[in-house]
Protein backbone atom coordinates (compact mmCIF):
# COMPACT_ATOMS: atom_id res chain seq x y z
CA UNK A 1 0.00 0.00 0.00
CA UNK A 2 0.90 3.70 -0.91
CA UNK A 3 0.43 6.45 1.08
CA UNK A 4 -2.18 8.51 0.71
CA UNK A 5 -2.22 12.63 0.66
CA UNK A 6 -4.07 12.22 4.14
CA UNK A 7 -1.12 10.17 5.48
CA UNK A 8 1.78 13.07 4.22
CA UNK A 9 -0.18 15.94 5.95
CA UNK A 10 -0.62 13.91 8.99
CA UNK A 11 3.66 13.36 8.82
CA UNK A 12 4.05 17.03 7.74
CA UNK A 13 1.95 18.66 10.12
CA UNK A 14 4.18 16.55 13.01
CA UNK A 15 7.61 17.02 11.75
CA UNK A 16 6.62 21.15 11.15
CA UNK A 17 5.51 20.98 15.03
CA UNK A 18 8.03 19.19 16.27
CA UNK A 19 10.93 21.40 14.65
CA UNK A 20 9.30 24.48 15.42
CA UNK A 21 9.00 23.54 19.48
CA UNK A 22 12.76 22.34 19.44
CA UNK A 23 13.69 25.51 17.79
CA UNK A 24 11.94 27.73 20.09
CA UNK A 25 13.33 26.42 22.97
CA UNK A 26 17.09 27.66 21.88
CA UNK A 27 16.02 31.07 23.03
CA UNK A 28 16.34 29.84 26.69
CA UNK A 29 20.05 28.14 26.60
CA UNK A 30 22.36 30.86 27.99
CA UNK A 31 25.03 28.45 29.09
CA UNK A 32 26.34 25.42 29.27
CA UNK A 33 24.51 23.67 32.31
CA UNK A 34 21.31 24.75 30.38
CA UNK A 35 22.57 22.85 27.29
CA UNK A 36 23.47 19.72 28.77
CA UNK A 37 21.45 19.29 31.44
CA UNK A 38 18.66 21.43 31.61
CA UNK A 39 19.31 23.39 34.43
CA UNK A 40 18.52 20.38 36.81
CA UNK A 41 15.08 21.83 36.93
CA UNK A 42 13.39 18.43 35.45
CA UNK A 43 10.13 17.29 37.03
CA UNK A 44 8.96 13.97 37.73
CA UNK A 45 6.07 14.06 35.12
CA UNK A 46 8.84 15.65 32.48
CA UNK A 47 11.37 13.17 33.58
CA UNK A 48 8.97 10.11 33.10
CA UNK A 49 7.98 11.38 29.74
CA UNK A 50 11.71 12.35 28.24
CA UNK A 51 13.31 9.15 29.80
CA UNK A 52 9.89 6.83 28.44
CA UNK A 53 10.53 8.68 25.02
CA UNK A 54 14.42 8.99 24.78
CA UNK A 55 14.61 4.65 25.66
CA UNK A 56 11.40 4.26 23.32
CA UNK A 57 12.99 5.06 19.63
CA UNK A 58 12.53 3.44 16.62
CA UNK A 59 15.33 1.27 16.98
CA UNK A 60 13.48 0.02 20.14
CA UNK A 61 10.29 -0.85 17.90
CA UNK A 62 12.99 -2.68 15.33
CA UNK A 63 14.46 -5.00 17.65
CA UNK A 64 11.55 -5.62 20.47
CA UNK A 65 9.37 -6.80 16.71
CA UNK A 66 12.25 -8.68 15.76
CA UNK A 67 12.32 -10.36 19.28
CA UNK A 68 8.81 -11.01 18.90
CA UNK A 69 9.11 -12.23 15.29
CA UNK A 70 12.36 -14.76 16.26
CA UNK A 71 10.96 -15.83 19.99
CA UNK A 72 7.46 -15.01 20.01
CA UNK A 73 5.83 -14.11 23.14
CA UNK A 74 8.50 -14.74 25.08
CA UNK A 75 10.43 -12.05 23.54
CA UNK A 76 8.99 -9.55 26.38
CA UNK A 77 10.78 -11.55 28.85
CA UNK A 78 13.33 -8.88 28.67
CA UNK A 79 10.65 -5.93 29.51
CA UNK A 80 9.79 -7.62 33.07
CA UNK A 81 13.58 -7.54 33.62
CA UNK A 82 14.04 -3.62 33.11
CA UNK A 83 10.95 -2.99 35.19
CA UNK A 84 12.06 -4.84 37.71
CA UNK A 85 15.69 -3.72 37.68
CA UNK A 86 14.16 -0.02 37.13
CA UNK A 87 11.88 -0.11 40.11
CA UNK A 88 14.31 -1.71 42.65
CA UNK A 89 16.99 1.35 41.46
CA UNK A 90 14.37 3.70 41.88
CA UNK A 91 13.12 2.25 45.46
CA UNK A 92 16.60 1.66 46.82
CA UNK A 93 18.21 4.47 45.40
CA UNK A 94 21.38 1.96 44.50
CA UNK A 95 24.15 4.06 42.53
CA UNK A 96 21.84 6.67 41.13
CA UNK A 97 21.16 8.69 44.53
CA UNK A 98 24.73 9.25 45.53
CA UNK A 99 25.51 10.20 41.64
CA UNK A 100 22.89 13.00 41.58
CA UNK A 101 23.86 14.16 44.95
CA UNK A 102 27.46 14.59 44.02
CA UNK A 103 26.31 17.12 41.48
CA UNK A 104 28.21 16.39 38.06
CA UNK A 105 27.34 16.63 34.50
CA UNK A 106 28.69 13.06 33.68
CA UNK A 107 29.94 9.71 35.06
CA UNK A 108 33.25 10.05 34.96
CA UNK A 109 33.23 13.35 36.73
CA UNK A 110 32.95 10.99 40.19
CA UNK A 111 35.85 9.07 39.02
CA UNK A 112 38.20 12.16 38.81
CA UNK A 113 37.54 12.62 42.89
CA UNK A 114 38.14 8.92 43.21
CA UNK A 115 40.26 7.53 40.83
CA UNK A 116 42.19 11.04 39.15
CA UNK A 117 42.54 12.78 36.08
CA UNK A 118 43.46 10.02 34.05
CA UNK A 119 40.62 7.25 35.06
CA UNK A 120 38.43 9.90 34.38
CA UNK A 121 39.10 10.32 30.87
CA UNK A 122 40.30 6.45 29.94
CA UNK A 123 36.32 6.22 31.62
CA UNK A 124 35.46 9.10 29.47
CA UNK A 125 36.51 6.86 26.04
CA UNK A 126 35.47 3.26 27.02
CA UNK A 127 32.15 5.59 27.27
CA UNK A 128 32.37 7.55 24.22
CA UNK A 129 33.29 4.15 22.38
CA UNK A 130 30.58 1.96 23.54
CA UNK A 131 27.64 4.24 23.20
CA UNK A 132 28.43 5.38 19.40
CA UNK A 133 29.42 1.80 18.33
CA UNK A 134 25.77 0.85 20.41
CA UNK A 135 24.42 4.04 18.55
CA UNK A 136 25.83 3.13 15.32
CA UNK A 137 22.89 0.98 13.73
CA UNK A 138 20.20 3.45 15.00
CA UNK A 139 19.60 5.60 12.12
CA UNK A 140 19.75 2.59 9.61
CA UNK A 141 17.20 0.50 11.41
CA UNK A 142 15.39 4.05 11.67
CA UNK A 143 15.27 4.46 7.53
CA UNK A 144 14.73 0.35 7.18
CA UNK A 145 11.40 1.01 9.33
CA UNK A 146 10.23 3.49 6.64
CA UNK A 147 11.53 1.75 3.58
CA UNK A 148 9.51 -0.92 4.31
CA UNK A 149 6.72 0.65 6.10
CA UNK A 150 6.16 2.98 3.17
CA UNK A 151 6.83 0.82 0.27
CA UNK A 152 10.01 2.56 -0.88
CA UNK A 153 12.42 1.71 -3.21
CA UNK A 154 15.73 0.01 -1.65
CA UNK A 155 17.68 2.85 -2.80
CA UNK A 156 15.73 5.36 -0.72
CA UNK A 157 17.27 3.90 2.56
CA UNK A 158 20.22 6.35 2.30
CA UNK A 159 18.33 9.60 1.59
CA UNK A 160 15.95 8.37 4.58
CA UNK A 161 18.37 8.42 6.55
CA UNK A 162 20.06 11.59 6.31
CA UNK A 163 16.57 13.12 6.23
CA UNK A 164 16.08 11.87 9.75
CA UNK A 165 19.46 12.84 10.68
CA UNK A 166 19.38 16.03 9.14
CA UNK A 167 16.43 16.96 10.84
CA UNK A 168 17.11 15.89 14.56
CA UNK A 169 20.71 17.61 14.72
CA UNK A 170 18.83 21.00 13.89
CA UNK A 171 16.63 21.20 17.02
CA UNK A 172 19.42 19.38 19.06
CA UNK A 173 22.50 21.51 18.00
CA UNK A 174 20.62 24.40 19.13
CA UNK A 175 18.72 23.73 22.09
CA UNK A 176 20.14 20.80 23.63
CA UNK A 177 18.73 19.07 26.08
CA UNK A 178 15.87 21.90 26.60
CA UNK A 179 14.72 21.09 23.50
CA UNK A 180 15.18 17.76 23.68
CA UNK A 181 13.28 17.69 26.71
CA UNK A 182 10.36 19.63 25.08
CA UNK A 183 10.58 17.40 21.85
CA UNK A 184 10.42 14.49 23.73
CA UNK A 185 6.87 15.63 25.38
CA UNK A 186 5.33 15.61 22.21
CA UNK A 187 6.66 12.68 21.19
CA UNK A 188 6.12 10.74 24.02
CA UNK A 189 2.48 11.79 23.03
CA UNK A 190 1.99 10.97 19.72
CA UNK A 191 3.74 7.69 20.13
CA UNK A 192 2.04 6.71 23.16
CA UNK A 193 -1.20 7.05 20.31
CA UNK A 194 0.81 5.38 18.05
CA UNK A 195 1.55 2.42 19.22
CA UNK A 196 -2.05 1.78 21.50
CA UNK A 197 -3.75 2.01 17.80
CA UNK A 198 -0.91 -0.46 16.33
CA UNK A 199 -1.29 -2.67 18.78
CA UNK A 200 -5.46 -2.55 19.20
CA UNK A 201 -5.23 -3.00 14.87
CA UNK A 202 -2.95 -6.03 15.21
CA UNK A 203 -5.20 -7.92 17.69
CA UNK A 204 -8.35 -7.02 15.92
CA UNK A 205 -6.74 -8.14 12.19
CA UNK A 206 -5.30 -11.22 13.74
CA UNK A 207 -7.00 -12.29 16.78
CA UNK A 208 -5.66 -13.58 19.93
CA UNK A 209 -6.42 -16.89 19.10
CA UNK A 210 -5.05 -17.54 15.32
CA UNK A 211 -2.13 -15.57 16.75
CA UNK A 212 -1.73 -18.26 19.57
CA UNK A 213 -2.24 -20.99 17.65
CA UNK A 214 0.01 -20.00 14.75
CA UNK A 215 3.12 -19.69 17.05
CA UNK A 216 2.23 -23.46 18.72
CA UNK A 217 1.67 -24.89 15.49
CA UNK A 218 4.83 -24.22 13.90
CA UNK A 219 6.93 -24.55 16.60
CA UNK A 220 5.24 -27.46 18.02
CA UNK A 221 5.48 -28.86 14.36
CA UNK A 222 8.86 -27.61 13.39
CA UNK A 223 11.47 -30.45 12.75
CA UNK A 224 14.57 -31.15 15.32
CA UNK A 225 17.46 -29.10 14.39
CA UNK A 226 15.70 -26.34 12.94
CA UNK A 227 16.27 -23.34 15.55
CA UNK A 228 12.96 -22.82 16.13
CA UNK A 229 12.18 -20.95 19.08
CA UNK A 230 9.44 -21.99 21.99
CA UNK A 231 7.15 -18.80 21.73
CA UNK A 232 6.01 -19.49 25.61
CA UNK A 233 8.67 -20.85 27.54
CA UNK A 234 11.71 -17.57 27.68
CA UNK A 235 13.55 -20.31 29.97
CA UNK A 236 13.60 -23.43 27.24
CA UNK A 237 16.72 -23.96 25.58
CA UNK A 238 15.74 -23.04 22.00
CA UNK A 239 14.13 -19.86 22.72
CA UNK A 240 16.41 -17.43 25.44
CA UNK A 241 17.41 -19.59 28.03
CA UNK A 242 18.72 -19.23 31.90
CA UNK A 243 22.36 -18.57 31.08
CA UNK A 244 21.37 -15.32 28.31
CA UNK A 245 18.82 -14.43 31.09
CA UNK A 246 20.92 -14.23 33.80
CA UNK A 247 23.70 -12.37 31.67
CA UNK A 248 20.67 -9.61 30.13
CA UNK A 249 19.85 -9.23 33.96
CA UNK A 250 22.96 -8.57 35.16
CA UNK A 251 23.09 -6.03 32.13
CA UNK A 252 20.47 -4.29 32.44
CA UNK A 253 21.31 -3.64 35.94
CA UNK A 254 23.95 -2.16 34.99
CA UNK A 255 22.06 0.12 32.50
CA UNK A 256 19.28 1.34 34.98
CA UNK A 257 22.64 2.51 37.00
CA UNK A 258 25.28 3.51 34.94
CA UNK A 259 24.11 3.88 30.95
CA UNK A 260 24.81 7.77 30.52
CA UNK A 261 21.31 8.50 28.70
CA UNK A 262 19.18 7.60 31.19
CA UNK A 263 21.17 9.05 33.84
CA UNK A 264 20.97 12.08 32.08
CA UNK A 265 17.91 12.08 33.71
CA UNK A 266 18.86 11.68 37.09
CA UNK A 267 21.39 14.26 36.96
CA UNK A 268 18.88 16.75 35.35
CA UNK A 269 16.32 16.07 38.12
CA UNK A 270 15.85 18.39 41.07
CA UNK A 271 17.08 15.88 43.63
CA UNK A 272 17.81 12.10 44.16
CA UNK A 273 13.72 11.76 45.56
CA UNK A 274 12.71 13.03 42.10
CA UNK A 275 15.25 10.77 40.32
CA UNK A 276 14.21 8.05 42.22
CA UNK A 277 10.46 8.58 41.38
CA UNK A 278 10.80 9.03 37.51
CA UNK A 279 12.38 5.80 37.72
CA UNK A 280 9.69 4.04 39.75
CA UNK A 281 6.89 5.13 37.42
CA UNK A 282 8.65 4.68 34.31
CA UNK A 283 9.28 0.92 35.11
CA UNK A 284 6.15 -0.71 33.92
CA UNK A 285 5.91 1.53 31.08
CA UNK A 286 9.18 -0.63 29.68
CA UNK A 287 7.00 -3.78 30.08
CA UNK A 288 4.91 -2.70 27.35
CA UNK A 289 8.26 -1.14 25.17
CA UNK A 290 8.99 -4.79 24.74
CA UNK A 291 6.07 -6.74 24.65
CA UNK A 292 3.33 -4.39 22.24
CA UNK A 293 6.07 -4.13 19.26
CA UNK A 294 6.88 -7.84 20.13
CA UNK A 295 3.38 -8.69 19.61
CA UNK A 296 3.41 -6.63 16.26
CA UNK A 297 6.36 -9.09 15.46
CA UNK A 298 4.94 -11.78 16.47
CA UNK A 299 1.43 -11.46 14.33
CA UNK A 300 4.05 -10.68 11.26
CA UNK A 301 5.34 -13.99 11.86
CA UNK A 302 2.01 -15.56 11.75
CA UNK A 303 0.96 -13.81 8.98
CA UNK A 304 4.02 -14.82 6.55
CA UNK A 305 3.96 -18.43 7.48
CA UNK A 306 0.63 -18.80 6.68
CA UNK A 307 1.89 -17.67 3.02
CA UNK A 308 4.48 -19.63 3.23
CA UNK A 309 7.22 -17.93 4.39
CA UNK A 310 8.94 -14.46 4.30
CA UNK A 311 9.37 -12.83 1.02
CA UNK A 312 12.17 -12.52 -0.98
CA UNK A 313 14.48 -9.07 0.64
CA UNK A 314 12.66 -9.41 3.47
CA UNK A 315 14.35 -10.82 7.24
CA UNK A 316 12.96 -10.93 10.25
CA UNK A 317 14.17 -7.38 11.29
CA UNK A 318 12.07 -6.10 8.37
CA UNK A 319 9.18 -8.35 8.41
CA UNK A 320 6.93 -5.73 11.12
CA UNK A 321 6.90 -2.87 9.06
CA UNK A 322 5.99 -4.82 5.81
CA UNK A 323 3.41 -6.16 8.28
CA UNK A 324 1.97 -3.00 9.03
CA UNK A 325 1.98 -1.63 5.69
CA UNK A 326 -0.84 -4.56 4.77
CA UNK A 327 -2.60 -3.80 7.91
CA UNK A 328 -3.25 -0.29 8.42
CA UNK A 329 -6.09 1.94 6.93
CA UNK A 330 -5.26 5.44 5.24
CA UNK A 331 -5.09 7.86 7.67
CA UNK A 332 -3.95 5.64 10.66
CA UNK A 333 -0.29 4.44 8.61
CA UNK A 334 0.07 8.36 8.59
CA UNK A 335 -0.09 8.68 12.32
CA UNK A 336 1.91 5.39 13.00
CA UNK A 337 4.63 6.91 10.65
CA UNK A 338 4.61 9.70 12.85
CA UNK A 339 4.75 8.25 15.84
CA UNK A 340 7.92 6.36 15.02
CA UNK A 341 9.29 9.45 13.70
CA UNK A 342 8.40 10.87 16.99
CA UNK A 343 10.56 7.82 18.68
CA UNK A 344 13.32 7.85 16.02
CA UNK A 345 13.83 11.31 16.94
CA UNK A 346 13.78 11.53 20.62
CA UNK A 347 15.83 8.64 20.76
CA UNK A 348 18.38 9.89 18.22
CA UNK A 349 18.96 13.88 19.87
CA UNK A 350 18.66 12.82 23.31
CA UNK A 351 21.71 10.06 22.47
CA UNK A 352 23.68 12.80 20.45
CA UNK A 353 23.44 14.81 23.24
CA UNK A 354 24.68 12.33 25.76
CA UNK A 355 27.49 10.87 23.93
CA UNK A 356 28.80 14.61 22.98
CA UNK A 357 28.65 15.92 26.40
CA UNK A 358 30.87 12.74 27.41
CA UNK A 359 33.39 13.30 24.58
CA UNK A 360 33.61 17.59 25.81
CA UNK A 361 33.51 17.03 29.58
CA UNK A 362 35.55 13.69 30.39
CA UNK A 363 38.42 14.44 26.88
CA UNK A 364 38.31 17.43 25.63
CA UNK A 365 38.03 19.32 29.03
CA UNK A 366 40.57 17.77 31.05
CA UNK A 367 43.17 18.28 28.41
CA UNK A 368 42.62 22.39 28.32
CA UNK A 369 45.92 24.29 30.09
CA UNK A 370 43.48 27.40 30.50
CA UNK A 371 39.79 28.00 31.00
CA UNK A 372 37.41 28.53 28.22
CA UNK A 373 34.71 30.68 27.75
CA UNK A 374 30.90 29.12 28.02
CA UNK A 375 30.88 30.19 24.44
CA UNK A 376 33.52 28.12 23.53
CA UNK A 377 32.51 25.34 25.40
CA UNK A 378 29.38 25.56 23.76
CA UNK A 379 30.45 25.63 20.58
CA UNK A 380 32.45 22.64 20.56
CA UNK A 381 29.51 20.39 22.01
CA UNK A 382 27.71 21.29 19.47
CA UNK A 383 30.36 20.65 16.96
CA UNK A 384 30.47 17.41 18.32
CA UNK A 385 26.48 16.56 17.97
CA UNK A 386 27.43 17.32 14.26
CA UNK A 387 30.00 14.84 14.05
CA UNK A 388 28.62 11.83 15.72
CA UNK A 389 25.86 12.31 14.00
CA UNK A 390 27.58 12.34 10.49
CA UNK A 391 30.02 8.97 11.60
CA UNK A 392 26.63 7.38 12.68
CA UNK A 393 25.38 7.97 8.75
CA UNK A 394 28.12 6.45 7.52
CA UNK A 395 29.09 3.46 9.94
CA UNK A 396 24.95 2.62 9.96
CA UNK A 397 25.35 1.97 5.62
CA UNK A 398 28.49 0.09 6.30
CA UNK A 399 28.12 -2.43 9.01
CA UNK A 400 26.44 -5.38 8.95
CA UNK A 401 24.99 -6.75 12.04
CA UNK A 402 26.62 -10.12 13.13
CA UNK A 403 23.00 -12.19 14.35
CA UNK A 404 19.88 -10.17 15.80
CA UNK A 405 19.83 -6.17 16.49
CA UNK A 406 19.19 -6.38 20.25
CA UNK A 407 22.50 -8.84 20.64
CA UNK A 408 24.29 -6.35 18.91
CA UNK A 409 23.04 -3.51 20.88
CA UNK A 410 23.91 -5.39 23.86
CA UNK A 411 26.94 -6.73 23.52
CA UNK A 412 28.15 -3.14 22.01
CA UNK A 413 26.52 -1.33 25.33
CA UNK A 414 28.56 -4.04 27.54
CA UNK A 415 31.91 -2.19 26.30
CA UNK A 416 31.28 0.34 28.76
CA UNK A 417 28.68 -0.82 30.92
CA UNK A 418 30.74 -4.03 32.70
CA UNK A 419 33.58 -1.17 33.42
CA UNK A 420 31.79 2.05 34.22
CA UNK A 421 28.93 -0.18 36.71
CA UNK A 422 31.97 -1.69 38.30
CA UNK A 423 34.16 1.70 38.83
CA UNK A 424 30.78 3.50 40.15
CA UNK A 425 29.90 0.34 42.52
CA UNK A 426 33.55 0.71 43.66
CA UNK A 427 34.06 4.40 44.01
CA UNK A 428 30.90 4.51 45.97
CA UNK A 429 30.51 1.24 48.44
CA UNK A 430 34.12 0.19 48.12
CA UNK A 431 36.81 2.45 50.21
CA UNK A 432 39.45 -0.12 48.77
CA UNK A 433 38.67 0.36 45.33
CA UNK A 434 41.59 2.42 43.75
CA UNK A 435 43.18 4.15 40.08
CA UNK A 436 44.96 0.62 39.47
CA UNK A 437 41.78 -1.58 40.10
CA UNK A 438 39.67 1.10 37.96
CA UNK A 439 42.05 1.45 34.96
CA UNK A 440 42.37 -2.73 34.96
CA UNK A 441 38.43 -2.89 35.13
CA UNK A 442 38.13 -0.72 32.15
CA UNK A 443 39.84 -2.36 29.79
CA UNK A 444 39.50 -5.89 30.72
CA UNK A 445 35.81 -5.16 30.23
CA UNK A 446 35.67 -4.26 26.79
CA UNK A 447 37.94 -7.17 25.53
CA UNK A 448 34.77 -9.58 25.16
CA UNK A 449 32.43 -7.23 23.42
CA UNK A 450 35.34 -5.61 21.03
CA UNK A 451 36.31 -9.91 20.26
CA UNK A 452 32.43 -10.49 19.72
CA UNK A 453 32.18 -7.57 17.12
CA UNK A 454 35.14 -7.77 15.11
CA UNK A 455 35.53 -11.52 14.85
CA UNK A 456 32.40 -12.03 14.41
CA UNK A 457 32.15 -9.75 11.92
CA UNK A 458 34.73 -11.79 9.70
CA UNK A 459 34.22 -15.62 10.41
CA UNK A 460 31.58 -17.78 8.96
CA UNK A 461 28.65 -18.27 11.43
CA UNK A 462 29.21 -21.56 12.80
CA UNK A 463 32.62 -20.02 14.63
CA UNK A 464 30.92 -16.90 16.20
CA UNK A 465 31.04 -16.20 19.55
CA UNK A 466 28.06 -15.98 21.07
CA UNK A 467 26.26 -12.54 22.79
CA UNK A 468 26.04 -14.11 25.87
CA UNK A 469 29.47 -15.38 26.59
CA UNK A 470 30.85 -11.99 25.03
CA UNK A 471 28.57 -10.09 27.52
CA UNK A 472 29.43 -12.32 30.39
CA UNK A 473 33.13 -12.04 30.15
CA UNK A 474 32.77 -8.50 30.25
CA UNK A 475 31.10 -8.12 33.84
CA UNK A 476 33.63 -11.04 34.92
CA UNK A 477 36.78 -9.82 33.42
CA UNK A 478 36.48 -5.92 35.42
CA UNK A 479 34.96 -7.30 38.62
CA UNK A 480 38.03 -9.02 38.61
CA UNK A 481 39.92 -5.94 37.46
CA UNK A 482 39.26 -4.24 40.43
CA UNK A 483 38.83 -6.36 43.25
CA UNK A 484 42.93 -8.21 41.97
CA UNK A 485 44.05 -4.38 40.72
CA UNK A 486 42.85 -2.75 43.95
CA UNK A 487 44.08 -5.74 46.15
CA UNK A 488 47.97 -6.18 44.51
CA UNK A 489 48.41 -2.34 45.12
CA UNK A 490 48.37 0.35 48.17
CA UNK A 491 45.30 1.30 49.70
CA UNK A 492 43.82 5.08 48.79
CA UNK A 493 44.22 7.48 51.24
CA UNK A 494 41.02 7.90 53.47
CA UNK A 495 38.68 10.46 52.26
CA UNK A 496 34.92 11.34 52.70
CA UNK A 497 32.09 10.73 50.28
CA UNK A 498 32.83 11.94 46.30
CA UNK A 499 31.86 15.48 45.71
CA UNK A 500 33.42 15.89 42.70
CA UNK A 501 33.73 19.74 41.35
CA UNK A 502 32.73 20.07 37.98
CA UNK A 503 34.39 21.46 34.73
Amino acid sequence: MTLAPVDWVIIAAYLVGCIAAGLWMRRYVKDTEDFTVAGREMDVNLGIASLAATEMGLVTIMYCAQLGYEKGLAGATIGLVWAACLWLVGLSGFVIGPLRAAGVVTIPELFEKRFGRRVRMLAGGVIALGGVLNMGIYLRLGGEFLVHVCHMPAGALQWVMTALLAIVLLYTVLGGMLSVLVTDYLQFLVMGLGIVVTSALVILRTGWGELLAGLWGHWSHAPPGSGAADPFDPFAASSFGIGYLGWQTLMILSAVTSWQTMIARVLASRDERTAGLIYRRTALYFVGRFALPGLWGAAAFVHFQGRGGLPEGLTSLTAMPAYLNTLLPVGVIGLVIAAMLAAEMSTDSGYLLTWATVIYNDLVAPLSRRPVSDATRLFITRTLVVAIGVFLLFFGLWYEIPGNAWDYLSVTASIYLSSIFTLLVGAIYWRRANATGAVCALLLGAIGPLAFLVVNAGVDKARHISPEIAGASSYLLAFAGMIVGSLATPAPAPSGPPSPTRT
